[in-house]
């Protein structure tokens, strides 16, 4: 080098540590770009979205029924036939011609499944108007299951009058048929339990004085339900000669003749 040169200017890192970060994060960020495996990536926590959650959307009057609930329980015939039947509400004549033509044409599923909707909505009218036509099908026959929905439903409802009328139609029935048989025993026992929640302490009584002269027994549930409930009900002759016969029919595992009325 000639004494005339200027020498190539050197710095101190050590006495200068601002130059030395800029020229490393210089570095690093040329670096990234030409290798992106280098890439500074986001945190994950700023990747991460909020869960998808469903949102349940209502539409119609805002009361304090529950939506129309269609799938499983509900075809798109039977929706269709609940809100006529609504819409005809208070005008018998018009109900009837939706009953004449609307729900005649439903089928059994579809017409069980709008009498149980109307009676989740308390439309106890309405139900009772439902039930009735179910009665007329010629798949129908007395089911101590529905019979027990529907007192539920007349309970609810307050109106204990309808219960009793309900219940004596359904005697008259089973009498028809030959009276209330061993299969019969798991409705009636549903049956039962309505009864007593309603408070329908006579009517209870009825039912067993039919079970009897049907030469039909109750099982051991059965007979311990009518006891206890028509004596809670004020039925205490009713229920002492429920728990004679229950004796009876416990002592001998089975009775082998029908009990005395």
């Amino acid at each position: 080098m000639s004494s005339g040169a200027v020498p190539p200017c050197s710095l101190d890192t050590h006495l200068v540590p601002g130059v030395t970060a800029g020229i490393h994060e210089h570095s690093m960020a040329s670096t990234a770009l030409l290798n992106p495996a280098f890439a500074i990536r986001p945190s994950p926590s700023l990747l991460r979205l909020p869960k998808p959650h469903a949102t349940l959307i209502f539409c119609g009057p805002r009361d304090n029924r529950g939506p129309l609930r269609r799938g499983r329980t509900l075809s798109s015939e039977a929706i269709l036939a609940i809100q006529a039947l609504k819409r005809a509400r208070g005008d018998e004549h018009k109900v009837e011609h939706i009953v004449s033509t609307t729900l005649s044409r439903l089928i059994k599923a579809d017409l069980l499944a709008a009498l149980a909707e109307l009676q989740r909505q308390d439309q106890w009218r309405l139900a009772l108007t439902v039930f009735a036509a179910a009665g007329r099908e010629p798949w129908y026959k007395p089911d101590f299951s529905l019979y027990a929905a529907m007192v539920s439903t007349l309970a609810r409802c307050g109106v204990a009058e309808e219960i009793d009328v309900l219940v004596s139609n359904l005697l008259k029935e089973k009498e028809m048929e030959g009276g209330i048989s061993l299969e019969d025993i798991r409705g009636l026992t549903q049956l039962s339990k309505a009864l007593v929640a309603a408070g329908r302490g006579k009517v209870l009584r009825d039912i067993y004085r039919e079970i009897k002269r049907g030469g039909c027994d109750p099982d051991e549930y059965l007979f311990k339900l009518m006891i206890r409930g028509l004596r809670r009900l004020g039925e205490g002759e009713a229920a002492d000669e429920v728990e004679k016969d229950y004796e009876r029919w416990f002592e001998g595992g089975a009775l082998t003749q029908p009990l005395p009325v």
